[in-house]
């Protein structure tokens, strides 16, 4: 692996089309659900509502005009800045089809499906690898000068680091793309470090999913904030009426003054129970357990010993969660853990416990 600095650019092979929704498939389906970052409990009775009454205009063509238009307004945008997508991971084929870059970069570990599409697209991709041993923190300086295409997730899958909005905007410069995976900025209460909005970065491409928060996996909504050239280009990769009319329907009601507000208020809850889950990791520390801090997302991330061993171990007892080494930069000895509720932490904190002590 070639070096620079403390960071290392690297081509070795992933599982990238591994997610965490193959934890609770199958077998797996009656565990409780520690593995996808989708929040418990969602969606809500009232989207699902909203979502309903769409069906009754199924026999038309989706027309997405009010719901893009209700996303730019949301971010203080005009809607040639707004492109409306099946979710964030079309955005990333549409990225990798659409755009001509010679050299992209991808900052891991992150979420492997920007790699993917940049591969599947037939692009050769470079790696840069954050170190645990620096808090998986950005160095700006680590990204080679003459990368045209830079993806960077913040918070970011799955260390759960919120990188200062500041050293990630250090990554900007004329001809360059920088792409932005905002996924879980919503879970992150007042949107510390958000980017979206902004149109003073040079070659900013910011990605929202409106699945995580709200329960919408199986739907498929999210967006692009970007420039009006790059909105263009990536629309006409798309193919004709590719965002669905339920999932316009929940794109506008998503983005509404009350929705954000109840999203602000998960938020809060998130990063209560995520502290409690934290402490609780904490106090096994005898047993190795090591967590990322400090953690901004809904998940945290999490360094044990013979953790290949012990996910087989607490899916006996009734959990799944995520294994680390699908990502790149990551090992085997690394599991992703979703925040979930008081009730579920502390179950889950009790096995853990009892599946370290037994080993």
């Amino acid at each position: 692996m070639r070096t620079e600095g403390s960071y290392g650019i690297a081509h070795d092979a992933h599982d990238l089309r591994h997610h965490g929704d193959a934890e609770v498939r199958d077998d797996g389906a009656a565990l409780i659900d520690l593995a996808v970052n989708v929040r418990a409990d969602t969606p809500p009775a009232w989207l699902r509502d909203r979502i309903a009454a769409s069906l009754a205009g199924l026999a038309s063509y989706p027309d997405s005009r009010t719901a893009r238009a209700a996303v730019a307004a949301r971010h203080g945008l005009p809607v040639e800045r707004v492109l409306l997508t099946a979710g964030a991971a079309e955005a990333f084929v549409l990225l990798a089809r659409a755009l001509k870059v010679r050299r992209p970069v991808v900052v891991h570990p992150q979420f492997t499906e920007p790699e993917a599409a940049l591969r599947a697209a037939g692009h050769t991709v470079d790696r840069v690898l954050l170190r645990a041993e620096d808090g998986f923190r950005l160095d700006p300086a680590a990204v080679p000068e003459d990368a045209d295409l830079v993806v960077i997730g913040n918070p970011t899958n799955p260390t759960s680091v919120l990188h200062p909005a500041a050293a990630i905007v250090r990554l900007a410069r004329p001809g360059r793309v920088l792409v932005v995976d905002e996924a879980f900025m919503d879970a992150v209460p007042g949107e510390r470090e958000a980017l979206a909005g902004r149109t003073d970065v040079p070659g900013l491409v910011v990605l929202r999913s409106l699945t995580k928060t709200w329960g919408l996996a199986g739907l498929r909504i999210g967006y692009v904030l970007s420039d009006p050239e790059t909105v263009a280009a990536l629309e006409g990769a798309q193919p004709l009426w590719p965002v669905s009319t339920p999932a316009l329907a929940a794109a506008e009601a998503c983005v509404e003054p009350g929705a954000l507000a109840e999203a602000e208020a998960a938020a809060h809850r998130i990063a209560a129970d995520r502290a409690r889950l934290v402490a609780g990791l904490g106090a096994l520390t005898a047993h190795g357990v090591r967590v990322v801090e400090p953690a901004e997302g809904p998940f945290v991330l999490v360094r044990l010993p013979g953790a290949v061993d012990l996910r087989r171990r607490l899916r006996e007892r009734g959990y799944a969660v995520r294994r680390g080494d699908t990502f790149p930069g990551l090992g085997a000895e690394w599991l992703r853990v979703a925040v979930r509720g008081r009730g579920v932490v502390d179950g889950f904190l009790g096995v853990l416990g009892g599946a370290l002590r037994s080993a």
